[in-house]
């Protein structure tokens, strides 16, 4: 996870709007509001995870996988890793 506070609290807020709009896609469902309307704000969910996603995926890219003790590592290696890691997490 992000080392900094503030990209902790970030991504903190992130999924704070999320939830608000899972929340909203309830009270769609609850009050049988229009599909086109459930579908929009079920399309910003996936909008949002696919964001917090990205961001979390970097953050890991960035801290963990070009730390210090692995750039010395093999290049192949790293993209292999690299190849295994996105494969695993954007199915």
């Amino acid at each position: 996870m992000p080392v900094d506070s503030r990209e902790q609290q970030k991504l903190i807020a992130r999924i704070r709007r999320i939830r608000g709009q899972v929340d909203a896609i309830e009270r769609s469902l609850t009050d049988k509001e229009h599909c086109a309307d459930v579908l929009m704000l079920l399309a910003n969910v996936r909008g949002g995870i696919n964001s917090l996603m990205a961001e979390v995926l970097e953050d890991h890219i960035r801290l963990h996988m070009l730390s210090p003790e692995k750039r010395g590592a093999d290049t192949t290696e790293l993209a292999e890793d690299l190849i295994e890691l996105v494969r695993a997490y954007l199915k």
